[in-house]
């Protein structure tokens, strides 16, 4: 297939894009870069541009044979979303109209869209379903809802077809170390702490250690990168079988931000000193992953489950970077 990646510079997209074009698929990138980096994309053909510049979008459709397309870029930092919510809608809302209507215009049917697990809020049970209600609690997940909610709407009236899925913790880096997280700035756990081992950061905080939790830091599901990338592919067989769904990604197991740190300090050799710091306001205690209806309709499973190899292929990754730095 020839699939258009919208966002294919960023971290997840610039995966995407490599095991596409592993797995023999043509691929264009269509990237802005205001957060992703033109290195990062390692084949296909590129093509800088906005969402929100229909008269571009139209005529990337119009020159070439796309089949499919998938969507990751959106603003995703959570804390701006609440100060500043005006850009989440009109960048994760508004441009990725625009995106669909190019596309009913286009007659592309195809669409696999990066959700995440921000559109259930504060959960009321773990491990999280797809059946938890959804009650986002900020901008950044109320977008992506919205998204969610438009694609029903797109795929009864104009007959395309979507998956969405709702992420956790995108985590890890390609095993090469050809390609990785490149946030800035980078609010991630996994690599602010190798970060902070490599040199390149002087420190990171915890957040809370009086959580309800077995040593009192939160919990959360980490998945690897190339895991979310493999539900990808199989999301373009199920959209050519003539349906649409949605999905939460995740491990199903849940790591606290204490077991996190002694995986990097295991990995890396380095003993760590963090800071202290209160809880942010809207971090639940648990976010786990309910995958069981991915494992079992998109025949889905996670190579990189173990949390130690995750730290090590990002380990690999930082190693690159700061050495470069």
């Amino acid at each position: 297939m020839n699939v258009l990646v919208v966002g294919g510079a960023g971290y997840i997209g610039c995966h995407m894009v490599k095991r596409l074009l592993d797995a023999g698929h043509g691929v264009v990138t269509f990237d802005d870069l205001s957060s992703g980096s033109r290195e990062l994309v390692l084949g296909g053909e590129f093509i800088r541009g906005t969402l929100a510049d229909r008269a571009a979008l139209d005529a990337v459709f119009s020159s070439r044979a796309i089949d499919a397309v998938m969507h990751f870029a959106s603003f995703i930092q959570v804390g701006e979303s609440v100060r500043d919510p005006a850009i989440y809608y009109r960048n994760n809302l508004v441009n990725t109209l625009n995106l669909l209507d190019a596309m009913v215009a286009a007659d592309v049917k195809l669409f696999v869209f990066s959700s995440t697990a921000a559109i259930f809020g504060e959960p009321q049970y773990t491990p999280i379903d797809e059946q938890h209600p959804q009650r986002p609690i900020n901008a950044y997940g109320a977008s992506k809802q919205m998204v969610e909610r438009a694609l029903v709407d797109y795929d009864r009236a104009y007959g395309l077809r979507s998956v969405c899925f709702r992420y956790f913790n995108a985590a890890g880096a390609h095993p090469s170390a050809d390609i990785g997280e490149l946030h800035d700035p980078e609010t991630h756990l996994i690599p602010l702490l190798l970060q902070v081992a490599s040199g390149r950061r002087p420190s990171a905080q915890i957040f809370g250690r009086d959580y309800d939790t077995p040593d009192g830091t939160c919990i959360r599901d980490y998945v690897h990168v190339l895991d979310l990338c493999d539900a990808h592919l199989s999301a373009l067989q199920f959209l050519q079988e003539g349906r649409s769904g949605a999905f939460n990604l995740g491990n199903g197991n849940g790591f606290s931000v204490l077991e996190v740190l002694a995986a990097v300090e295991k990995i890396t050799g380095r003993r760590l000193d963090l800071i202290d710091a209160p809880r942010r306001d809207g971090d639940p205690a648990r976010l786990v992953a309910d995958a069981s209806r991915a494992r079992r309709e998109l025949s889905w499973s996670t190579q990189y489950s173990d949390l130690e190899i995750i730290v090590r292929h990002a380990w690999r990754w930082e190693s690159k970077c700061a050495a470069a730095s």
